[in-house]
């Protein structure tokens, strides 16, 4: 099959392109950096003539639409491309599906769940009004209303995925960036991190989170909805006292506090449709993916760790 990632260089879209060419697809991806990969195309989703070029040249038969502004913090702080990426990007996306009739999967998010804090089941907006927290939720609901829309309209064959605290080797860091990879990074270079101990989170391991991408390509269900996270829901304070364990960092580091203001308290993810009809299951549990983690980040990271180190001793002996 002739499948077109876009945000093919993200933290999720880079395996899956990898996994969809070993499972034999034709696979060609953008996204807005230059890249050397023949298959590879630079490309704003948010401007239409780019999008429509590509499109043009690919002729794909399958969709995955991943590339978003993302992140809470993210969303806030730069709302104006949040807005312009996710709402704009993705109509763009719909309205060549509307012309050119390829099959589509779009990337939601936990998220769209909102404050509720009882089992988060993918039929739960439809008997419910959610409110979202935050402009990254709102614009990841916003994509899934313009997926029902264009469905009613003109019959597009589309299934929304809300991809759940996904986290593990290939998540650089940045300040917003999953929880788990800014525990991991900080604990090893020696910087405190906020740990809010009454919010319960379903993490998943990157590699189970594309397991379940890559099956829809063979078990595509049109108008479905599927939460991809693992079996797991888990305090942060969990999360936190695995990194420490696993980095050997001081416990001092985690600042203990109990709430973080607008942002839900539970995110209770309910896996069992996506394990029906995907075939799939996660594989890889929390301490597993943390060692995992903590293992790439110190490969990646090495030379910073070495020259914090140095540091370290320098400071160490000069007080001596």
């Amino acid at each position: 099959m002739k499948v077109l990632v876009t945000g093919g260089l993200g933290t999720i879209g880079r395996p899956l392109v990898t996994s969809l060419d070993s499972a034999g697809h034709e696979v060609w991806f953008c996204d807005i950096r230059h890249d050397s990969n023949p298959h590879y195309s630079r490309c704003d989703i948010g401007e239409f003539r780019q999008l429509e070029d590509l499109v043009k040249r690919v002729r794909p038969e399958l969709v995955y639409h991943l590339a978003a502004e993302f992140g809470r913090r993210n969303g806030e702080e730069f709302y104006e491309s949040v807005w312009r990426t996710n709402a704009v990007g993705t109509k763009n996306v719909i309205r060549l599906q509307e012309r050119n009739h390829f099959r589509l999967v779009v990337a939601s998010s936990s998220e769209v769940y909102g404050e509720y804090s009882g089992p988060l089941v993918e039929s739960l907006p439809d008997r419910r009004v959610l409110r979202q927290l935050n402009d990254y939720a709102i614009s990841k609901w916003v994509n899934e209303l313009q997926v029902l829309n264009s469905i009613e309209r003109f019959r597009t064959e589309t299934v929304r995925i809300r991809i759940f605290n996904t986290y593990g080797p290939g998540e650089y860091y940045s300040p917003y960036r999953s929880v788990a990879c800014i525990f991991v990074y900080r604990a090893l270079h020696n910087l405190p991190f906020d740990v809010y101990t009454k919010h319960r989170r379903t993490s998943t391991y990157i590699d189970d989170c594309i397991a379940a991408i890559v099956s829809i390509a063979d078990h595509f269900k049109p108008g479905e909805v599927y939460n991809i996270c693992g079996d797991e829901t888990h305090t942060t304070k969990r999360l936190s006292d695995i990194v420490l364990k696993e980095t050997g960092a001081n416990r001092k580091l985690a600042r203990y506090k109990q709430i973080e203001m607008f942002n839900s308290l539970v995110k209770r993810g309910d896996n069992r449709k996506a394990k029906r009809d995907l075939h799939w299951r996660p594989t890889i549990g929390l301490e597993e993916g943390i060692h995992r983690t903590v293992a790439w980040q110190q490969r990646v990271y090495q030379d910073s760790l070495k020259n914090q180190f140095k540091l370290s001793n320098q400071l160490k002996a000069r007080r001596n």
